[in-house]
């Protein structure tokens, strides 16, 4: 199956851990990816350097190594484990964005609001790895499209932030000339602080929702995929999981950041919670990385 792990196009948050991972994966559980990529760049956004001069620099190169235990996808019984190295890039132009939370256009920014067109992707690979899905169908290279707002709320505790998002986005099979799976749709609610000791930290809820098309291309069995312990099921739309997850990253000079993360997924009372792909209720991600940054603009980002 697809792969679980995606960020958005143009940063880290597009680098995949290899075609090896498996399982119903894309666009709704590209949001895995979407916590990791929180957490690897707030701690590049809010190290030392952006103290120093008053705010992050218009763009960053550099390198992160990160270990990562996941659920295979909402439901899976399963967990995928890695450690690997990856380049990233981050560039956080006026309307050009490439950063942590999407790759793409931001057609508005006020104090409030914020609306933005981006994509992201997850490669493909086959279903052999995962035990709900050997035989099955292979998922191809997922791209999602589409736009969000951002809604920037009041203050919150603790000095912290408060805001909330609403992402809709299309996703396309660019291994079968972009054919259309289907629309993906995750309101969040997202709280962010620091602490006095020079902590970051985040934490947010979240439901992912898909329409009919793109919960059949992960939760469906066709009656040729239907075995004695997998029989047939026909997916319909709705709620997919439910979403918690939190973030921690801490500066350890100009240059290194430390970041961690975790999360739970639920598809207690998901629409297709009766698949026979589904065979655990709760899952959780865990994490744990250091970034290096290799070069950086002297000029300060917009924002």
């Amino acid at each position: 199956m697809s792969a679980v792990f995606s960020l958005p196009l143009g940063t880290l948050c597009n680098m995949p851990f290899g075609r090896r991972f498996s399982g119903p994966a894309a666009r709704p559980f590209m949001s895995t990816w979407r916590g990791i990529s929180a957490a690897c760049c707030a701690a590049l956004s809010t190290g030392a350097f952006a103290q120093a001069v008053g705010g992050p620099p218009l763009w960053e190169l550099g390198g992160i190594a990160l270990g990562v235990s996941q659920q295979a996808y909402p439901g899976s019984d399963q967990q995928v484990n890695r450690a690997v190295p990856l380049p990233y890039f981050i560039y956080r132009g006026d309307v050009l964005r490439a950063d942590r939370e999407t790759a793409g256009i931001r057609a508005l920014k006020t104090e409030t609001f914020e609306i933005d067109v981006g994509f992201a992707g997850a490669f493909g690979a086959g279903g052999d790895t995962i035990d709900a899905r050997k035989g099955m169908r292979t998922l191809g290279t997922l791209v999602e499209l589409g736009p969000r707002l951002k809604w920037n709320l009041r203050a919150g505790p603790v000095g912290g932030r408060l805001s909330a998002e609403f992402p809709i986005r299309a996703v396309l099979d660019l291994s079968d000339k972009a054919a259309h799976r289907g629309w993906s749709f995750e309101p969040k609610l997202a709280y962010a602080g620091r602490s006095d000791s020079g902590w970051r930290y985040s934490a947010s809820v979240s439901a992912i929702v898909a329409d009919t098309g793109l919960a059949q291309t992960f939760y469906e069995v066709a009656s040729s995929e239907a075995t004695s312990q997998r029989p047939a099921y026909s997916a319909k739309r709705g709620l997919v999981a439910w979403r918690v997850g939190t973030t921690a990253s801490r500066s350890l000079g100009r240059d290194w950041n430390l970041f961690g993360f975790a999360r739970l997924d639920s598809v207690a009372g998901a629409a297709n919670d009766s698949s026979p792909l589904v065979r655990r209720t709760t899952g959780a991600t865990v994490g744990l990385g250091l970034t290096y940054t290799w070069l950086r603009s002297e000029r300060v980002a917009f924002d």
